[in-house]
């Protein structure tokens, strides 16, 4: 794929896997869209994504602020003419336990790691199908496919997303724009880092970046990984609910 003539637009860029993705499409030599909240890491990544051969615009904004994502995106277009990809990777996590949990918990979450998304879905969009041509891809995670303990408000946020952006792609995949859905397990991030219970299969940053490279260049409606992971939670997904609940009760990977 010649990334050298794409526009990536990429929510969440300021650490983490949005901060390595950035970083590994500029080596492709891409022009990159980085919004996330930190101004200042934004801005040293746009510094080294320019180093290693991209282009970098940056755009301090916060997710759940619909009209600065739309600003940051007609920015981005108004500049280079168009939007190619879009990669929606903000996202916050979530551990209590349920007799802990308040609305505004659940609530920040889901306005993150949801709607979030659907502000840059819904800004990038309209271009993409009027330029008949474009691709959506959704970070979502394993932990979409079945509830899990501590977890209530990630797991929905998740299965929400993943089934917003199935959704949006049996829409507008006849009209031109692909759809690409990527559910990582666990990846060495500031999002898990100091959990103590032992994460499965969990993954170093730099040995999941290809995988995401790789669903995007393929345009893979879904891309789920490790496969040692991925192929149990598909499974779980087929449990009862009495023989879930004996397995999945009790365990926390979040904490």
């Amino acid at each position: 794929m010649n990334w050298k003539d794409k526009v990536v637009f990429l929510t969440g860029a300021s650490s983490g896997i949005g901060e390595a993705l950035a970083i590994a499409l500029a080596e492709k030599g891409a022009t990159l869209g980085l919004l996330a909240r930190r101004e200042d890491l934004l801005n040293s990544l746009a510094e080294k994504c320019e180093s290693v051969g991209g282009k970098a615009r940056t755009f301090s904004c916060d997710v759940v602020d619909e009209q600065g994502v739309k600003a940051a995106v007609e920015s981005l277009q108004n500049e280079f003419g168009k939007i190619d990809l879009l990669i929606c990777n903000a996202g916050i996590g979530g551990a209590k336990h349920a007799k802990d949990l308040t609305s505004a918990d659940v609530r920040k979450v889901i306005e993150v790691n949801l709607m979030g998304a659907v502000n840059a879905v819904t800004a990038v969009l309209p271009k993409m199908l009027e330029q008949k041509s474009g691709h959506l891809v959704a970070i979502s995670s394993l932990a979409g496919f079945r509830g899990l303990p501590r977890s209530a408000s990630y797991t929905a946020s998740k299965g929400a997303m993943t089934n917003f952006f199935e959704s949006v792609r049996l829409d507008v995949q006849s009209l031109g724009v692909s759809v690409t859905i990527i559910q990582p397990g666990f990846i060495k991030t500031p999002l898990t880092s100091g959990r103590e219970n032992k994460m499965p299969f969990i993954m170093e940053l730099e040995d999941s970046i290809p995988y995401f490279i790789r669903a995007i260049e393929k345009k893979k409606k879904f891309s789920a990984f490790p496969w040692q992971l991925a192929t149990f939670v598909r499974l779980g997904r087929i449990f009862p609910a009495w023989l879930y609940d004996k397995i999945a009760e009790g365990r926390n990977y979040r904490e």
